[in-house]
C-alpha cells in the first residue's frame, strides 16, 4: 500500500480512527491489536486516548495471533466481543449498533454475523464462551474455524452496508472506496 494501513484515510479519518469511533459507540473497551509499524501507526492517530492499544510482538504468524492478543486484553467481564480487521473501514455506524443490538439479545453462546446480499462480512461479534474456543486455536488454524463450528447458534443480521465486504488490500481496493465504489 505504500503506507500502513490503518493510517489510510477515509471522509477525513484514518482507516483505525475511524473504526475507534464506530465501536466506541457500542463497545467499552475498544481494543486495538497493533503489530508491524506500532509506533508510526499510533502516533498517526487522533482517537488513541479512546481505545486500548496492545501490541502483538508476533505479528508475522498472522490475523489469528493478533486476535488473539486482542482477545486476552479483554477485561474476565466482557461478555463478548466484536471484531474486525482494520482494512474494512467502510462499515457503517448502523451496522455496529444492529450487531451490538443484536448480540445482547441473544442467550449464550452467541454468534452475530452481518449479511449484506446473502454475503456474510465484518464485523463478527461471538460470546465469552466462543472467545475461550478463539483463543484455545493452535495458530495454523483460522479464526472462520470456530465461526463454522457454531454457525447453528449464528444470529445473522441483515443490514444494507456493502462496507462489511470491503476489504482494501491494494491501491486500487483503496482508490475505489475513495471514490465510493465501495459496492463489492
Amino acid at each position: 500500500m505504500g503506507s500502513p494501513k490503518p493510517l489510510l484515510e477515509l471522509e477525513g479519518e484514518t482507516f483505525l480512527d475511524r473504526l475507534i469511533g464506530l465501536l466506541g459507540w457500542h463497545c467499552s473497551p475498544v481494543v486495538v491489536v497493533l503489530g508491524h509499524q506500532a509506533t508510526a501507526v499510533g502516533a498517526g492517530l487522533r482517537r488513541a486516548a479512546e481505545a486500548t492499544f496492545v501490541i502483538n510482538a508476533g505479528y508475522a504468524r498472522g490475523q489469528l495471533s493478533s486476535l488473539q492478543c486482542g482477545l486476552r486484553a479483554l477485561p474476565a467481564e466482557a461478555e463478548g466481543v466484536l471484531f474486525t480487521l482494520v482494512d474494512l473501514p467502510a462499515v457503517q455506524a448502523s451496522t455496529i449498533e444492529r450487531l451490538a443490538l443484536a448480540a445482547e439479545a441473544q442467550a449464550p453462546p452467541w454468534l452475530v454475523i452481518p449479511r449484506w446480499r446473502g454475503r456474510r462480512g465484518h464485523p463478527v461479534g461471538c460470546s465469552r464462551e466462543l472467545i475461550e474456543e478463539l483463543l484455545e486455536l493452535p495458530l495454523e488454524a483460522q479464526a472462520r474455524d470456530v465461526v463454522y463450528r457454531h454457525l447453528h447458534h449464528a444470529h445473522f443480521v441483515e443490514v444494507d452496508d456493502p462496507g462489511i465486504l470491503h476489504d482494501v488490500d491494494d491501491p486500487a481496493g483503496y482508490r475505489d472506496l475513495v471514490r465510493g465504489l465501495a459496492s463489492p
